[in-house]
Order: C-alpha cells, then structure tokens, then sequence
C-alpha cells in the first residue's frame, strides 16, 4: 500500500514543480534581475530530494555512496568524499595532511605556497592548522598564481602547495606538479570554481594529492550546500574523513559495524584493551557530513554537469566575442591553450590609465540589475581576519592588488539566456564606447600598476 501512496507523491511532486517552477516570464531588460549565478534544476532534483525524505534514511547513506562513486568517475579520481561545503572540504584536505599518523605530513610551523587573490577559505585551513602561508602574485590573464615565483618561494621549511583554480581557468599544472615533485611537497587542488575544466584533456581535480569541490548554488553543480575531498590515495581519504567524522579512528559507514572485524579487539592510547572501536578517536575532528537527501539531488545534477559546462563555455565565449573591440581600456581572460577551461565567471580588468573606473562600470551595470563580484576578496592580507597572521610575502603582491582595485566578474551560468546576455553587452557598451572614444570623465581612483 505504502509503494503505491510513495508513487502518487512523487507524480504530484513533478505536477508541482510544472506549476512551481515554470519558467520566468517575459526577460525585460534594466527590470529582469539578470544574476552572477544560480541554481538550475529541473523536476528530477525536486523529486529525488522528497524521495530521499520519504525513505528518511537523513544522514549520509546510500545516496551518499553512490554520489562518491559518480562523482569520483566523472573527475577522474580513485576517491570521493562528501562534506558540507566547499570550505570544510578545504579544511579536511588541509587537516588530513596534518595527521600524526603521516609520517611526512604537515606540522606546525611548515610553510605552504598560495596566493592571495582569493577565497578565504582556501587559506583559513592553513592558518587554522598553524601552518605558515606564503604568499605569491597572479598573473594578469588567468589570476591563477605565477609559477615563475614559486623558485624564490620556496625554503627548506616549505611542505606543500595549496592554489584554486581561479574563475574555471586551471593553473599552469605543468609547472607547479614538476616543482612539487622536485621538491617533494604536497599539493592541494582547490577545484571548486572549475569542476570540468581539463588541462591537456585531464580534468583538474586529479593532479593533486587532494583536491577539493564545492557544490553550493553559484557553483557549476549544486546539492545546497555541500562539496567533497578528492583523492587518487585511500589512504588520504581515510584521514579526511576521520576529521570529517568527529576524528573517530573508526572508518564504518553509518549503519554499518564491526568493518574492521575486530571491534572489541583494539588498544590505542591510554584507553583499556578492547575499547569500542567506533568510539575510539585518532583526531581533532569535527562533524561536517551532509544529509543523504542533498547527495541525492546532487546525482541528479552531475548527470546534467556536462551540458552545464557546454553552457558555460558558449556564454563566455560570446561575451569574449563581445567585448574584443574594448580590449584597449579592459583586460579580457586569456586562456592558456593547454587549458580548456570550465569557467565560473567571466574575469574584467580595468587597465591601467583607462578613461573609465571599475566602479564607474560595475555601478551601471547593477543600475540595470545585472550582478557583478568582485574577484572574492581582492587581497586577503588587506582584511581584518588576515592581519597579524603568520606568514611570508614574496616579491610584491602587485596584480594581486590590481585585481582588488581593478578587477570584477560576470556570470556565464546556464541559467543565461540569451537576452540576458545581449543585454549584458549592451550595457557594457553603453559604458565602454563613450569611455573608448574619450567621451566620458572618469571618477579619480588610485591605480595600482599591474599588466598592461
């Protein structure tokens, strides 16, 4: 009887999400919100959350291990491991190298490579795990760090390099995988902006020890919140998800005992000779598992994945297409031919001495409710959560800089249609040509030198 009522539900759920979530009326520009980034979705993820709900399994379970499973085979890794953002995946990734069990793991007092020009939770982990970031420039094309610096970079204290993927666009991977191997340091992949993106036909997210991903909404898959540690080591995996899982030393998934076959067999610390090994605790860990409905609405969106990337890639494309007859006051993303990027936004740098401020363009375009971001936070060290922190600077950090004073993003998510878009360049237009043929005044700003 339950079967048939768990059927009729879930036929009125997509009844539902026909009426609920039909598409947005007519697009108007300068009235119609035109967004950075959303959800997109369709009945499928409605119907697959309230299925999960019905089963009531809530905490991470089968839907969980099967989005592992589907997601590891889609970036290409041995190992996937489910969190509930994309920063607690950075803060695993981070922690399980800190392990005591690691016998060259990280420790207190070790350096690790990174930029600036940033998300913040790409750096907190490191400085959270007492670890010193040092920090280097961005190139003006990509923002992704400059891997001419990460020689001068390096000291014998120097035990990893942790580095996003910044906008979609993979970091020269050459480079920095041939410096981590010669010096033998880890490596951290934060992925989350660029799930999809390739470099020599291999998706990053597979180069490093760890990589991570984040499956909130702006991001090119999403389960709510959530995101995931990935891995080609178990052994890696293992440890991100003891800290993941309280720090227990147990690794049985929930619902399940007695994996190891001996759970009243183990001595570890100072506790009595077979001490319940699901209660045993090898870590300072936490609790960051999301619920096993939110993996089953992100199975549904990775079947989407690849149209979403294909989307993301034309409305970049178009925009770029767009804009080159600016390219004489503004700097477009360049994409490095090894690369082919799966973008998270589409990058715009002011140049230096141009007749028009960022602040001059971004505050039209959001006059015509069209949303722009700047590059995350510019420059971590200029914010109150940075100063005062451990860490070194190499060279200057002067592009970095730029990109705080001169640097913002558009969107180029599915969800785009293509009057949004049109209205988009007619709006960049409607700043850029007057200020291309000296017919503007611009608001005086303090430039920063950066590329040209």
């Amino acid at each position: 009887m339950w079967q048939q009522l768990h059927q009729e539900i879930l036929e009125k759920v997509r009844e539902y999400c026909a009426l609920r979530h039909a598409p947005i009326p007519e697009f108007i520009p300068g009235k119609s919100a035109v967004p950075y980034a959303g959800r997109v979705f369709d009945a499928a993820e409605v119907e697959a959350g309230v299925d999960a709900m019905l089963d009531f399994w809530l905490t991470l379970g089968p839907q969980g291990q099967a989005f592992e499973n589907e997601l590891a085979r889609a970036v290409g890794v041995r190992e996937a491991l489910l969190t509930n953002s994309g920063s607690s995946a950075n803060l695993l990734a981070v922690s399980a190298l800190t392990s005591p069990t690691l016998p060259d793991g990280l420790r207190p007092g070790d350096e690790v490579i990174t930029v600036a020009a940033g998300f913040p939770t790409t750096v907190a982990p490191l400085v959270q795990n007492g670890l010193v970031p040092v920090f280097i420039d961005v190139e003006p094309g990509t923002a992704n760090l400059r891997p001419d610096l990460l020689e001068s970079a390096w000291s014998p204290r120097t035990r990893a390099v942790v580095a996003a993927h910044a906008l979609g666009h993979p970091f020269d991977l050459d480079a920095v995988t041939d410096f981590c191997a010669r010096h033998d340091l880890w490596l951290i992949e934060d992925n989350c902006d660029a799930l999809g993106a390739e470099w020599r036909g291999r998706r990053t997210g597979s180069f490093g020890d760890l990589a991570t991903q984040s499956f909130y909404p702006p991001h090119h898959m999403t389960m709510g919140e959530g995101g995931a540690v990935l891995t080609n080591t178990p052994r890696l995996r293992r440890l991100a998800e003891s800290f993941r899982d309280w720090g227990r030393d147990c690794w049985c998934p929930s619902g399940k005992d007695n994996t190891c076959g001996k759970r009243f067999d183990w001595k570890m610390g100072d506790l009595p000779e077979g001490y319940d090994h699901k209660y045993i605790y090898r870590h300072l860990g936490y609790n960051l598992k999301p619920l096993d409905a939110q993996a089953a609405i992100g199975r549904q969106q990775l079947q989407k994945l690849d149209s979403f990337i294909a989307a993301r890639r034309a409305n970049h494309a178009f925009l770029m297409e767009a804009l080159r007859p600016f390219e004489g006051i503004i700097h477009l993303p360049e994409a490095d031919p090894r690369a082919n990027p799966s973008w998270f936004g589409f990058l715009i740098i002011v140049r230096d001495h141009a007749p028009i401020s960022r602040q001059e363009i971004v505050r039209h375009l959001e006059s015509q409710r069209i949303q722009t971001r700047p590059l995350f936070a510019g420059n971590l060290l200029r914010h109150p959560a940075f100063q005062g922190i451990d860490h070194r600077v190499v060279g200057d950090l002067r592009m970095t800089d730029k990109l705080m004073h001169d640097a913002f993003f558009l969107g180029v998510y599915p969800g785009l249609s293509r009057p949004m878009l049109d209205h988009m360049v007619a709006s960049l237009k409607a700043v850029l040509e007057p200020a291309a043929t000296g017919r503007t005044s611009r608001i005086p700003m303090v430039q920063i030198q950066g590329a040209a």
